[in-house]
């Protein structure tokens, strides 16, 4: 990771083009992106604008927000694919709206517009999933990543990833030279929750949409081997997509989508979180859970170690005995992973996060004169 800040010589005007967003399917992406627009500008250096379609109009409340009224987006594939459309063929308005901009940076890896050569390019890449577990993807998904991300990737000036594991994946994956990658650690507001320190009620908890690589089906096996050993414990599964799953044990209650207050509450009130993810380029739940006094059992899968160190129960995700026994030994040890998960948490902030942004801003636009020059020359 590059922790010195890189010197440009003057304040740099950044667009933050997420014509792609739409609010409330986008998961962890959609946290960053949020986390990033409300601390971006206590960075000296940067004076940044957000650039949203219509489907996204007053997610930017900290900086400067521009609604393209061009764009009106949705989350799916298909949906995907008619705003690409649309923003090729109103590409030479969008950058008229943007032409103040030194850097171009595209939070959602797709660059909607494509900026022109003068621009420097920052793009963020969560994660290179589709090369490490590609049959969870579609074919269509994974022509779309390729066609639309890696592109950009390579051509980009800087890159901003999550975890180190992401920036290792993509070194390994696309061969982009790792000093032109910057981790920013994403982050919890920790005065966004408040920490339960007394008792908790009977149930663990697993927030996370109903996607394959969540391995929801190894929870509900080692669920049924707790149903034989504590009758009383119960799993509650939050998030959208969860009407997909299948062979739901008896001892799981499914809430679906629920509002920001009830997670809350149930971070605060659960025995333990329980997450068996098989693939994570950062993961947030962990962290929130920590950060309101819950206990953690986690995969060892992708960046989740990195992010929680030793304040959490590790587990191997394939295994529902582990699972379970980890789940056992999170609730027995709640009040030493709870002080753990209050330290783990302050090493992660929204600040630090757009320290990082703000060095590959700078970076980028130094990298883009030193192409113009040598254009030029």
């Amino acid at each position: 990771m590059i922790e010195s800040d890189t010197v440009h010589d003057k304040r740099l005007k950044v667009a933050i083009a997420m014509l792609t967003l739409v609010p409330g399917t986008m998961g962890g992406g959609e946290t960053y992106a949020r986390g990033l627009v409300r601390s971006i500008p206590s960075r000296p250096r940067i004076d940044a604008t957000a650039y949203v379609g219509r489907q996204a109009k007053g997610f930017a409340t900290a900086i400067p927000e521009v609604v393209c009224e061009e764009i009106d987006g949705q989350g799916s594939t298909s949906g995907k694919i008619v705003t690409l459309l649309r923003g090729l063929l109103n590409r030479g308005r969008l950058r008229r709206t943007m032409q103040e901009a030194d850097v171009f940076h595209f939070p959602f890896a797709v660059a909607l517009p494509q900026p022109e050569a003068d621009k420097a390019v920052v793009q963020t890449v969560f994660d290179m999933q589709h090369y490490d577990l590609p049959h969870l993807f579609s074919r269509a998904e994974r022509v779309y990543r390729r066609l639309f991300y890696e592109r950009t990737s390579r051509s980009a000036d800087a890159i901003i990833t999550i975890s180190d594991f992401a920036k290792q994946t993509i070194v390994d994956h696309l061969g982009i030279p790792a000093e032109k990658i910057f981790t920013a650690y994403l982050a919890v507001d920790s005065s966004d929750f408040t920490p339960n320190l007394g008792p908790r009620e009977d149930f663990i908890l697993y927030p996370a949409r109903g996607w394959a690589h969540k391995n929801h089906a190894t929870l509900f096996d080692a669920m049924r081997l707790l149903e034989k050993s504590h009758p009383g414990l119960k799993l509650v599964l939050t998030g959208g997509g969860l009407e997909s799953l299948e062979n739901i044990p008896g001892n799981v209650e499914v809430r679906g989508q629920v509002p920001l207050a009830e997670l809350r509450e149930l971070y605060q009130t659960a025995s333990c979180l329980v997450f068996p993810s098989l693939y994570e380029g950062f993961g947030f739940p962990p962290l929130e859970a920590m950060a309101s006094g819950c206990p953690v059992a986690c995969s060892t899968s992708g960046s989740l170690p990195e992010v929680v160190g030793d304040a959490a129960v590790l587990f191997d995700p394939h295994s529902p005995e582990a699972i379970a026994q980890a789940v056992l030994d999170a609730r027995s040890r709640a009040d030493e992973l709870r002080a753990l998960g209050f330290e783990q948490v302050k090493k992660f902030t929204w600040d630090a996060c757009a320290k990082s942004h703000e060095n590959a801003y700078a970076y980028a636009a130094s990298a883009r004169d030193r192409r113009l020059a040598s254009s030029h020359s």
